[in-house]
């Protein structure tokens, strides 16, 4: 059986997730809790850190045992990629890169944050959705559940951090 042509890639992906969410845990851990001034434990500064890096550790656990099961320690699975497809990866990560950076960079602090968080999210899944051979139907309700979803991120995610976690946002 021959292993998908990204297989190795996720796996390593997928393993500094891991590491990374097991390290901003760790120091999520060590942050202080405050229990010498009697806070709520639910409002320590390294809960909300925490949890998250919780959440990427088994997200990247979930992706390197997808590749494993892909064939990413096949040996056939080493390098077998062409060029159109390595430029196409290359295009996609850098697509990425800047979509993060524009939403980090630009538009948290400048717009309100529920819109910020749903234009990062409509033209993060409408770019990263959108495939050229679809049709005319199929590209429309790729967009409808691109709106869809940036329209619930938008309001879950200022509620979630606003009200449960207690953090105040840009």
């Amino acid at each position: 059986m021959q292993a998908r042509p990204h297989a190795r890639a996720d796996l390593i992906t997928g393993l500094v997730f891991v590491t990374l969410g097991f390290a901003v845990g760790i120091e999520s851990y060590n942050m202080p809790r405050l229990e010498e001034r009697s806070i709520d434990p639910w409002t320590a500064p390294g809960l909300v850190p925490g949890l998250l890096g919780i959440v990427i550790a088994v997200l990247g656990g979930a992706m390197a045992l997808r590749s494993i099961l892909a064939g990413a320690t096949r040996a056939s699975a080493s390098g077998d990629t062409d060029a159109a497809e390595t430029r196409s990866a290359r295009t996609r990560l850098l697509l990425c890169l800047a979509l993060c950076l524009g939403y980090a960079l630009v538009l948290v602090g400048r717009a309100p944050f529920w819109f910020a968080t749903g234009l990062f999210v409509f033209a993060f899944v409408a770019i990263f959705e959108w495939r050229l051979d679809d049709d005319r139907q199929t590209r429309a309700g790729k967009l409808a559940a691109a709106f869809a979803l940036s329209v619930a991120a938008s309001l879950a995610i200022p509620y979630l951090f606003e009200t449960l976690f207690l953090v105040r946002l840009p």
